[in-house]
């Protein structure tokens, strides 16, 4: 039999009935398959330590040529003389967790503690950035390379990007917890600046925004604006709201643990409007309601207030305001008013003083008329008469 060289390998006429096999004359074990259908496929053939017989597909011609497969052969037949097993190995890497094992893993161990919302934004994550760039590999070879490209490709949306990294380095967490690799590859990659939202309505606005709102008294949706913005309350925590959770007469809302972000229960005081916009609710909507905002769907909140909320600012002439923004209004007109940033943390149900520290600047302006107060007394009492 001849040395393989890419002449004869093409050279040779498939059997319709059978297959081909040749053999190498220089490298022993480095053999060639050829099946009817004209396929060739470079191969070895040895024995292991156990002495038992085992073949290793090395590369299709075509896709490799003669002389890289033959390299390819010298490589692993000297790893079978090291006593090494290369055709077991490639079964055990094939058998390997891959990132998409890994994310359905995720989701299914792990997923039942997080919050619905947030357990919606992981699998967004997964399905359009995670599983498209690093599904097919397997878990034990993601390098801190593979993310810190990924990361670097979302550059253009640091949120999205930060995002991202904060799951993979969850998962790789729990995949060391659960011994599918040793180290997190996520853990020293910087993340990407985030520009905090600035944005929450003066007084003006806030006219604007409740005359809108007045102009739909019959539209349940409007008085979801207003009970947020009166409260300070997440979105979840209001659609999520039911009237067992309110003592009117108190005027005390008992947030239970499923409902906020921290898992704990919160206990909120009501303001007189607040309990106003309650009472409206309760004229307009169904006595057997569980729900404070019932929606369409019997026995459902009210889920999809985003339409509206696009109708309402526009009518408003308000540019650039998410519903979110309604709540950063609260906090900062109690600041900007003088109350301390711990109450105002305390109203908003933030268990970290850091949180409630975005809002520290417009504690400036109390602050500054307090001090200038106080120079005018000084200035009133040293003025000297003329």
């Amino acid at each position: 039999m001849p040395k393989f060289t890419k002449r004869f390998v093409e050279s040779i006429t498939p059997d319709p009935e059978k297959t081909l096999k040749y053999w190498d004359a220089e490298l022993k074990g480095f053999g060639l398959i050829v099946l009817p259908s004209g396929r060739r496929t470079y191969c070895i053939e040895y024995r292991n330590t156990d002495r038992m017989k085992k073949r290793l597909k090395i590369g299709v011609h075509g896709q490799i040529t003669t002389e890289e497969a033959r390299e390819l052969a010298k490589k692993r037949m000297g790893q079978v003389a090291h006593g090494e097993d290369p055709a077991e190995q490639k079964k055990q890497v094939s058998r390997l967790a891959t990132m998409a094992d890994l994310a359905q893993d995720y989701i299914e161990r792990h997923g039942y503690k997080k919050r619905r919302r947030s357990l919606q934004g992981d699998q967004g994550l997964l399905t359009n950035v995670i599983l498209p760039n690093l599904g097919r590999l397997k878990v034990l070879h993601v390098t801190r390379q593979d993310i810190e490209s990924l990361h670097k490709n979302l550059q253009t949306t640091p949120y999205k990007a930060n995002h991202s990294l904060a799951l993979l380095s969850k998962m790789f967490s729990l995949a060391v917890a659960w011994g599918w690799r040793d180290d997190n590859p996520v853990q020293g990659i910087e993340r990407f600046q985030e520009e905090k939202r600035d944005r929450w309505l003066n007084d003006e606005e806030l006219q604007r925004l409740f005359s809108v709102l007045d102009q739909h008294p019959n539209h349940l949706t409007a008085y979801v604006f207003k009970f947020l913005l009166l409260t300070g309350a997440r979105k979840g925590e209001a659609l999520g709201a039911t009237w067992n959770q309110f003592d009117l007469e108190k005027g005390v809302w008992t947030k239970p643990a499923h409902l906020t972000k921290q898992n704990k229960k919160e206990h909120l005081p009501l303001s007189d409007k607040a309990l106003e916009v309650l009472q409206s609710v309760k004229r307009l909507v169904s006595q057997d309601s569980a729900y404070v905002f019932p929606g369409k769907v019997d026995g459902k909140p009210l889920q999809e207030i985003k339409t509206f909320w696009k109708r309402v600012i526009k009518e408003a002439h308000l540019e650039n305001v998410r519903i979110h923004d309604l709540r950063h209004t609260h906090a900062s007109h109690l600041v900007s008013s003088g109350l301390s940033l711990s109450i105002v943390g305390k109203l908003l149900g933030h268990t970290q003083a850091s949180t409630t520290q975005r809002y520290a600047h417009l504690a400036d302006e109390p602050l500054r008329q307090a001090a200038e107060f106080f120079g005018k007394k000084m200035e009133k009492l040293t003025k000297k008469e003329d």
